[in-house]
């Protein structure tokens, strides 16, 4: 398999939202690194409302997807 550079999009599956209004369970978030809020425990993830927030990792699982899956669901600049 080949592996993503760090400016490659990645994605994350919500599988719990407690007290997160912005999550949908079950729904592809695209992630953007912040390593020291990974420090921390926490991913940044553009939610529901357009905008990047920092959510507890543990809400969430990452997904190594297809490179035509990671196109389709890349967001436009």
């Amino acid at each position: 398999m080949m592996r993503r550079t760090q400016s490659e999009p990645q994605f994350v599956l919500c599988i719990r939202n407690e007290g997160a209004e912005d999550l949908e369970l079950r729904k592809v978030y695209q992630l953007l690194e912040d390593e020291p809020a990974a420090k921390d425990g926490y991913v940044r993830v553009i939610d529901e409302s357009g905008e990047d927030y920092l959510y507890p990792a543990e809400y969430f699982i990452r997904l190594e997807l297809p490179e035509a899956a990671v196109s389709a669901l890349k967001l436009t600049a």
